[in-house]
């Protein structure tokens, strides 16, 4: 197998401190999270930004231009912006491209709109459409979260009609209300369908977080951990980013797996050599 790449997904847009005080939501706490997190295994991050005075997520360039730059200044991993949106709001096409202007790594791609819980995730068919064509254009790689069957299914279509570039990363999404469920069955499943020479990892939203992580991690995919997926470490105890990077590196150890180096994920994911996501003689 492959050396683990392990996402850290620090912060997401919807937990909020009277939900865990340990969440970062200012752009310092966010940054010291994810420094944190490389530092104990993560190699990839997974990147929301939130606004400091109503805890939930923002687009607003100047706070993801405040953490990218906090981050980098003492660790080098890949990044992975998010293009989600804000929880609750129809945002319009451009501000959730915002992240595309910074030189990320990578950029989210939520293949299709769905019941998210009790809420209505927008992905129409013309969004994905012109954030593949964005992303293509900026030479950003797609991160494509999958939360079930048919997401894969579109973004193999999309594959097949080149707006979607080879070699592709799966994000599979399980354990969302509204998505697959988060059990071995759908995720053999989805991994299956994926195309030849395909990279992927698998998402456990709450306490399946460590159960679809094992399983990725002996199937010879890769895992994502983190704050925004699940705030426990177990049972009745709240957990940090970096807790859930280290048990990850550590039971993929035990399981006679290496961890991924920044300098590694970027080879097998098919990205370039490092760049500093601020740089704008990147493009």
């Amino acid at each position: 197998m492959s050396k683990l790449i392990i996402t850290c997904a620090i912060t997401g847009s919807r937990i909020q401190k009277k939900d865990t005080p340990l969440i970062p939501i200012s752009p310092e706490e966010i940054a010291e999270s994810a420094i944190a997190s490389v530092k104990a295994g993560a190699s990839l991050l997974h990147i929301h930004v939130r606004d400091p005075k109503t805890e939930i997520g923002t687009q607003d360039r100047s706070i993801y231009e405040r953490v990218l730059s906090l981050i980098q200044e003492e660790v080098d991993p890949v990044i992975c912006l998010s293009t989600s949106g804000v929880p609750g709001k129809n945002l319009d096409h451009e501000k959730r491209l915002i992240p595309l202007e910074l030189g990320p790594d990578m950029v989210s791609f939520d293949a299709g709109s769905m019941n998210l819980g009790d809420s209505l995730f927008l992905n129409p068919p013309d969004f994905l459409e012109l954030l593949a064509k964005k992303a293509k254009e900026t030479h950003v790689k797609l991160e494509l979260e999958c939360f079930h069957s048919g997401m894969v299914h579109t973004c193999i279509q999309m594959i097949e009609a080149g707006l979607i570039e080879r070699p592709p990363h799966f994000q599979l999404v399980l354990g969302v209300r509204g998505g697959a469920p988060a059990t071995l069955n759908s995720l053999i499943n989805m991994a299956a369908m994926l195309p030849q020479g395909s990279t992927w990892s698998v998402i456990g939203i709450g306490s399946a977080q460590l159960q679809m992580g094992i399983h990725a991690l002996l199937m010879g995919g890769h895992v994502r951990v983190g704050l925004e997926d699940n705030i426990y470490y177990r049972k009745g105890q709240l957990a940090t980013n970096e807790q859930l990077v280290k048990r990850m590196v550590n039971l993929s150890r035990e399981l006679g797996r290496d961890i991924a180096t920044p300098d590694e994920a970027r080879e097998l994911l098919g990205l370039p050599p490092r760049m500093n996501a601020l740089d704008s003689k990147r493009r």
